[in-house]
């Protein structure tokens, strides 16, 4: 189980909180040093409103981005990604507001 985290960012912060408050294990993956994992791009991908398109460099229109497109931008600028976000068992849900990580997870 891996949790996409910036720790700047206040809901992150609430994430990480409230997993480990549950005695839930998880990797805390920091994204903005580490990168979006290659092994996750696919999955990330899938997620519809994964890119915060106010912190997208450059002149790309999201919408029109195809799943290859989409995949490179979250590869080459990940600080556009959501945050945070629960990666377990192939699937991810965004934790915006970050109770939905542990709705989420009581409902696997």
């Amino acid at each position: 189980m891996r949790l996409y985290h910036n720790p700047r960012c206040s809901k992150s912060r609430e994430a990480v909180a409230l997993l480990r408050e549950n005695g839930i294990e998880f990797e805390e993956y920091r994204y903005l040093d580490m990168g979006v994992d290659p092994n996750d791009v696919e999955i990330l991908s899938e997620i519809e409103g994964i890119v915060r398109t106010k912190d997208v460099i450059g002149e790309i229109d999201v919408s029109q981005l195809d799943l290859k497109g989409l995949q490179q931008l979250l590869l080459s600028q990940p600080s556009c990604l959501q945050r945070p976000l629960l990666i377990h068992n192939g699937q991810a849900v965004v934790g915006r507001p970050p109770e939905n990580i542990i709705k989420w997870l009581n409902n696997q």
